[in-house]
């Protein structure tokens, strides 16, 4: 077992690290939440609870993670293209890939997660074991107070992630420790309460422990993997350290707030301002409709509070301050001053707003391979019997019976694409693609796959190419009742001909497919074989008579012979044919 002493040493080391870091994620959470007042007491009025501008943080950093948080393409590709039996292979892991994302509801997750990337610089995803479905977990963790150490090489060697519990909770969740967490006090005592626990993996161990109670150990397991199952997306920094989007422009929506409640009592008090009379006015009324009678009406007014016309130009270079630091266009909120024919303002406009995505999506794409190769892995060595799973590859439902140990066999390779026009709108990417098609600059495989939505490439293509043979099919019998008119021209009966074709009508009216119907009504009829004549035994046979030639039958050469008919035709051959 491991030493408690030293990991909770450790712990507190990379809380000590973390010190600025978790300052700026808490002011940062507050300034979301709408508490801007309680963390800047001193700038706003008292008894003013919130602040009197929209909440410019807030509406960025949602729109930024709406945009990000879309899931991209998870497939299993092969290196032997022309294999079927290995694209069939590949298919199956991409389906048993895409059924863990389903069963741990990712891409709901990705919403909230995308929002703490942007907000806080750094993401975990966690993946755990279900052992009531016996399948891998991806679950996401909110990174407030998260703490983990990397190697040189990058890989992440431990992981700590602190959370609040109230003591009664701590109590009902592990009666055995009530002696331990409740102390000398016992029941008398304040048990709502918050207490730190602290829960701590590296490639050893997973422990839970309570640092206030003496780094009491609350639960203990050996990592059964071997490593770490924890994945931590990081946003680019300058210094290596986790910083948010919005942790600099926080204080510049601080004075845009300072700003408006400076000129609301600017407001107030020109309203309020104090009322200057002549001296010949004695007596003083108040209220609506007053009259004041006085020798010089000129005199009468309230005192004037004028308000420096600077004071509105600093809001308006405080909002554009807001904008520049937070990387947010003025685009996306509809305000757009540029040309919206060309379209050429627009994007650029939006330009610094796409490069967040894209890079975003770039770090999100490296973590999620990483995750789905940690529930390949996990999959085969905690859970490898047959399983029976449904669920939805790229857009299509489907059911699925695997062997993790027989269908995975340690090949964790997956590719994690978002794809090559995911940066592109949904116009821009079908001109992009459909002229790298004319070119002949790709393959229409490698556009599916690229495409800036969930499809399933092999599937997809089958599809097409059943389409394309029904309407081939479908065509083929609306030729054939186009030769009726000719067939009676020529004397020949059509009647055949129309009843087949009614049922094929009939037959799709009740539901059957177009090629079902056709190979029911348009049966090629075997010929028959003419009977043999017995041969008889050797040596009791005696001379042959050779029967006289028959009369040649209209339109075969003399001599009687008839000849030899060829292989029934197909159906396209017999449609072709009747025209």
């Amino acid at each position: 077992m491991a030493d408690i002493k030293l990991i909770a040493r450790r712990v507190e080391a990379m809380k000590h690290r973390a010190y600025e870091r978790d300052t700026q994620m808490a002011n940062v959470l507050a300034v979301r939440q709408g508490k801007m007042v309680e963390i800047f007491p001193d700038m706003f009025p008292e008894g003013m609870s919130h602040a009197m501008v929209a909440n410019f943080i807030d509406v960025a950093a949602r729109d930024l993670a709406e945009v990000l948080a879309p899931l991209p393409s998870i497939n299993c590709s092969t290196t032997n293209v022309t294999s079927d039996r290995a694209r069939a292979y590949a298919d199956k892991r991409s389906m048993i890939a895409n059924n863990y994302v389903y069963h741990s509801r990712l891409q709901t997750q990705m919403y909230p997660g995308s929002d703490q990337y942007f907000s806080y610089g750094f993401l975990p995803i966690h993946v755990e074991a279900d052992w009531d479905n016996s399948l891998p977990r991806i679950r996401v963790e909110d990174p407030t107070g998260v703490y983990y150490e990397r190697d040189r090489f990058g890989r992440l060697v431990a992981y700590a992630k602190r959370y609040n519990k109230t003591l009664i909770e701590l109590v009902n969740e592990f009666p055995e420790f009530d002696r331990a967490l409740l102390g000398q006090y016992g029941y008398d005592q304040n048990l709502n309460q918050e207490i730190e626990v602290i829960r701590y993996m590296d490639k050893e161990s997973i422990i839970l422990y309570v640092p206030s109670r003496k780094d009491l150990i609350l639960s203990y397991a050996k990592n059964p993997m071997g490593r770490m199952t924890v994945v931590v997306a990081e946003r680019p920094s300058i210094d290596g350290k986790p910083r948010g989007q919005f942790d600099d422009v926080i204080f510049v929506q601080l004075a845009r707030a300072r700003f408006a409640n400076l000129a609301m009592e600017a407001a107030e008090k020109s309203i309020q301002a104090p009322l200057v009379v002549p001296d010949d006015v004695l007596d003083m009324p108040m209220g609506p409709d007053a009259i004041i009678r006085t020798n010089q009406p000129n005199g009468v007014g309230r005192v004037r509070l004028d308000i420096p016309a600077a004071t509105f130009q600093e809001q308006s270079a405080l909002q554009s301050e807001l904008r520049l630091g937070a990387r947010y266009p003025e685009g996306r909120t509809g305000n757009i001053d540029a040309s919206v024919i060309t379209g050429q303002g627009v994007q650029a406009l939006l330009g610094a707003f796409d490069s967040q995505i894209k890079a975003g999506q770039t770090v999100l794409a490296e973590v999620l391979e990483d995750v789905v190769k940690l529930c390949f892995e996990m999959d085969e060595v905690l859970f490898n019997k047959e399983k029976n799973v449904r669920g939805i590859a790229q857009g299509t439902p489907y059911e699925l019976k695997y062997m993790p140990g027989k269908d995975i066999k340690g090949d964790t390779s997956v590719e994690v694409r978002y794809g090559l026009m995911a940066g592109l709108d949904p116009s821009r990417a079908l001109i992009f693609s459909l002229q790298a098609l004319g070119a002949d600059l790709v393959s229409k495989d490698f556009i599916r796959r690229e495409l800036p939505w969930s499809v399933n490439v092999t599937m997809e293509e089958q599809r097409i190419e059943i389409e394309k043979m029904r309407e081939n099919l479908t065509a083929s019998i609306t030729a054939s009742a186009q030769a009726i008119p000719a067939m009676v021209a020529q004397g020949q009966d059509p009647t055949k001909l129309i009843q087949n074709i009614a049922d094929v009508i009939e037959r799709r009216r009740k539901g059957e497919s177009i090629e079902s119907a056709a190979l029911a009504v348009f049966k090629v009829e075997t010929p028959a074989q003419p009977p043999q004549t017995e041969m008889a035994p050797p040596g009791t046979q005696g001379p042959v008579e050779q029967a006289p030639p028959s009369p040649a039958a209209p339109g075969q050469p003399s001599g009687g012979a008839p000849q030899q008919q060829g292989a029934p035709a197909d159906l396209a051959t017999m449609l072709a044919g009747l025209g």
